[in-house]
């Protein structure tokens, strides 16, 4: 994978596989059944987890709440709004080597460890591409479909996270991240715009020098500080964008 640019093969992949997509979701006459089962009933080893060094995305749908959801069609379309988005969304992820741990509804969350690469230049990446992807390719199918387009947000932060299971088992199962980084990834969200990537101080160090030149201060008092100073703990926002053409 290449972590510096978006290549014409790879966006090739991305349209072949969102084509598919919106194949495969036109062919299905309806997205959502009547039921009263909730399906994934699942055993669960309780109390397990991770303990790893890695960078953590969050990633928040603008606006969506309040969006049109109450009859049977407009349902139906969010259904298929979702399917499309995510689907793509966490396929992306993947390929920049990141661990979906959790979808939020309207929103997901991902780590990348460290490796070759830095956990944090990979998340950037990765949200990078998320933001091409949904102007590019993913917008331009609502638009002409006569549905809403999509505006998110991403907050990223780099540290020491422990990743655990917890629930109930037979009943309810749920991977959660452990930990400040985490918290204050998922808290960047209230700073953060539509169309803005904010990442904390400890992943902005974790970048490359010329990537940091893309960096701005974004918010200095965040409620955060360094325990060992005192001093506030700052966020950063990405301002670069993947260059055209691709490579």
């Amino acid at each position: 994978m290449d972590y510096e640019r978006l290549t014409k093969t790879y966006r090739q992949t991305q349209v072949q596989r969102l084509t598919d997509a919106l194949s495969r979701l036109s062919s299905r006459p309806q997205v959502a059944a009547d039921g009263r089962v909730v399906p994934g009933d699942r055993d669960l080893a309780l109390g397990t987890g991770r303990r790893l060094t890695m960078a953590v995305l969050f990633l928040d749908l603008c606006g969506f709440s309040g969006r049109p959801a109450e009859s049977a069609q407009e349902q139906e379309v969010l259904l298929r709004v979702f399917d499309f988005f995510f689907t793509e969304m966490i396929r992306i992820a993947e390929e920049y080597g990141g661990t979906v741990e959790k979808n939020t509804g309207d929103g997901l969350m991902a780590y990348f460890e460290d490796g070759e690469e830095s956990g944090a230049k990979r998340a950037v990446a990765c949200a990078l591409t998320m933001m091409d992807t949904t102007s590019w390719l993913i917008n331009p199918v609502l638009h002409e479909s006569g549905v809403q387009e999509i505006e998110f947000r991403v907050g990223i932060d780099h540290g020491t996270v422990t990743v655990s299971e917890i629930g109930a088992a037979k009943r309810f199962r749920s991977l959660v991240a452990i930990g400040t980084t985490a918290n204050v990834a998922c808290k960047m969200l209230d700073v953060a715009k539509a169309g803005e990537i904010l990442i904390g101080a400890h992943a902005f160090h974790r970048l490359p020098a010329y990537w940091q030149g893309w960096c701005r201060l974004r918010a200095l008092e965040t409620g955060w500080i360094y325990k060992s100073t005192g001093l506030p703990y700052p966020f950063y926002q990405y301002t670069g964008r993947w260059a055209y053409p691709l490579w």
